[in-house]
């Protein structure tokens, strides 16, 4: 016998037709012998629709009536679904958030979950009942008993951390798409069913705009161990399995909120090319690395900088063995890279640097929690240490430093971050103790994402000293906004004797003009530059742990948007992802394009149900 928590979203309960298919198909799971918590969505449209009227009544509505409001919404679900269990003959309980002991933080609208008391939800399984869970809320622990909302997705997030309370077998998440495709099927009909992925490459994918499952809850896998599957409601498909390597023995008190970071790692054995003044325009970037390729030069991390008049720079780390061979492919191809035009005029120069070092922090969720990044660079900062390169994903923040700080700056780290125990040790190439391995025979690259819903912000001319990104992004994380792509120029000018570099990164659009407000009223006080916003962007992604060790992937993207004559803005790259920002009227041909080019079309179409 098994336990099993399944979570059924809004389509697949949007009607009594649909909610008595749930029942049969709980029914039939309990048969085969397994207890069953069941978390259930508002039916199809509900949220919206009570949304509507909340702004009908508020052009601003307050959070704590909004969450009391919201919360209803799935209260009808599972007292319709318990009915249908019950005529089946099926013993059942409906339980909201606060009955099954869902306890969260006091922070209406995107509360965090503490922890859950499970005695209530134990004794109903144990007496044979079916348990019909209102997903996407809980109550607050400050004794007043406030009810909470968990956020966009938090239905998701409810079932997985009762599958982690329970320490339950399994979680399946049922859905309107057979599973984890290679992309948006509404924007490429052959996107292909995978029938597995690592939790790292999903909690990426997630973050992207992937809607089939939310980052909160993939993180909750991740961190406890629960084999999470994502199924259709429609058929009996095996679905996906989102697999992730044995967790580290966590408490399920502050389930959330505990120890963002797992590990501190760091690689002397590093050094940076950095090409400036190339050409703004398609097809540079796709020259450049369809070269490193060909030499076989791998790259670790690469940024694009924002362009500045008709030029950018692009910069890449590699391993020291390699850098002369590196030095050569960008110096050879460097002049053909000026302008034909005006080959007088400043070309492109390949700057070295060899006494670098990569520190880093890893764990799950980065992004979606802005505090972690800006207490990383704050922490660098008051050790002196400044940041020459930064690259950002959901499982890990790395930043390029000078080698001779690098000890001091791994202690730091460790120390500010409570990581304990073990040798501190460097990591080689492609190596990583908390980035999950890449499933057996799997390609280089497992999904294509496309974000809609982002503005890039640009900072001119911030001073280039210790503690600037820790003030920068401290005060970000301050207003709760997540930042996600971080890129600092690599030319570098002195103005009133003061070195300064352009800084640019991307927030969620909605957060955008809000952060430009405020960064520019303390631009004066902190001194620094413009602040210019740009809300007309998208941002495309390749996702895949095996594409470490692959020289060619990034050149294939570039490639694949250059011959669309798609022009890349900025380039930010992890570990297991790369990305591209491009304007925005060419968010969905890029993404057509890259998924094309690495061969991620299946033969059947995916039709996804209105």
């Amino acid at each position: 016998m098994a336990l099993i928590v399944q979570k059924y979203g809004g389509t697949s309960v949007g009607s009594v037709e649909r909610i008595q298919a749930v029942a049969q198909r709980v029914y039939k799971t309990v048969q085969a012998g397994n207890s069953l918590v069941v978390v259930v969505s508002a039916m199809g449209k509900t949220t919206d629709g009570l949304v509507k009227l909340a702004n009908e009544i508020s052009s601003n509505p307050n959070r704590r009536e909004m969450d009391m409001l919201l919360s209803t919404g799935e209260q009808v679900t599972i007292a319709l679904l318990s009915m249908a269990l019950q005529e089946l003959g099926q013993p059942a309980i409906s339980m909201t958030g606060a009955q099954v002991g869902i306890v969260t933080e006091a922070e209406h609208s995107r509360a965090r979950i503490l922890h859950i008391d499970t005695t209530r939800l134990c004794r109903h399984i144990n007496a044979g009942k079916v348990v019909v869970v209102a997903g996407f809320q809980g109550t607050s622990s400050a004794g007043e008993m406030e009810i909470t909302t968990l956020g966009r997705g938090g239905s998701d997030t409810s079932a997985v951390a009762i599958a982690a309370a329970l320490r339950a077998n399994f979680c399946e998440i049922y859905t309107d798409v057979p599973g984890i495709l290679t992309t948006d099927p509404r924007l490429v009909a052959e996107a292909q069913l995978m029938d597995d992925i690592t939790c790292d490459e999903m909690l990426e994918l997630a973050s992207l705009g992937a809607k089939v499952l939310h980052p909160r809850a993939v993180e909750i896998a991740r961190n406890y161990g629960v084999p999470l599957v994502v199924r259709s409601s429609w058929t009996d498909q095996p679905g996906t399995w989102v697999t992730s390597a044995k967790p580290q023995g966590r408490s399920l008190i502050n389930l959330e909120i505990a120890r963002p970071v797992d590990a501190v790692e760091f690689d002397t054995d590093q050094a940076k090319v950095a090409l400036l003044r190339v050409p703004d325009k398609p097809g540079v970037a796709a020259r450049l690395f369809g070269e490193i390729s060909r030499q076989k030069v791998d790259v670790d991390l690469i940024i694009q900088s924002i362009h500045e008049g008709n030029s950018n720079d692009i910069a890449f780390t590699v391993t020291t063995p390699i850098l002369k061979r590196a030095e050569a492919v960008a110096a050879a191809i460097a002049p053909a890279l000026r302008n034909p035009s005006n080959p007088k005029s400043d070309e492109a120069e390949v700057m070295l640097e060899h006494n670098i070092a990569k520190v880093s922090i890893a764990g799950a969720g980065m992004i979606g929690r802005p505090g972690v990044a800006a207490k990383m660079f704050a922490t660098l900062a008051e050790a002196g240490v400044n940041i020459q390169m930064i690259s950002t994903s959901e499982v890990k923040v790395s930043c390029v430093v000078d080698a001779t700080e690098c000890d001091r700056a791994v202690l730091a780290l460790r120390t500010a971050f409570e990581i304990e125990g073990g040798e501190q040790r460097s990591r080689g190439a492609g190596e990583s103790a908390c980035i999950d391995s890449p499933l057996p025979n799997c390609p280089p690259v497992r999904g294509v994402a496309l974000d809609l819903n982002q503005a890039r912000l640009a900072i001119r001319q911030l001073p280039d000293r210790p503690g600037m990104a820790a003030k920068l992004f401290g005060l970000l994380a301050q207003h709760n906004i997540s930042v996600d792509m971080i890129i600092q120029s690599q030319r570098c000018r002195v103005i009133d004797g003061v070195p300064r570099r352009d800084i640019a990164f991307t927030v969620s659009r909605i957060d955008g003009e809000n952060a430009k407000k405020m960064l520019t009223q303390v631009a004066a006080e902190l001194g620094w530059g413009e602040v210019v916003l740009d809300s007309a962007i998208a941002k495309v992604s390749i996702v895949g742990a095996g594409m470490v060790g692959q020289p060619g992937v990034a050149a294939k993207m570039f490639e694949a948007l250059a011959q669309h004559q798609i022009n890349i803005q900025m380039i930010a790259t992890s570990e297991i992802k790369i990305s591209c920002v491009v304007a925005q009227e060419q968010g969905v041909k890029a993404l057509q394009a890259i998924h094309a080019a690495f061969g991620l079309a299946g033969s059947e179409k995916v039709v996804v149900p209105a």
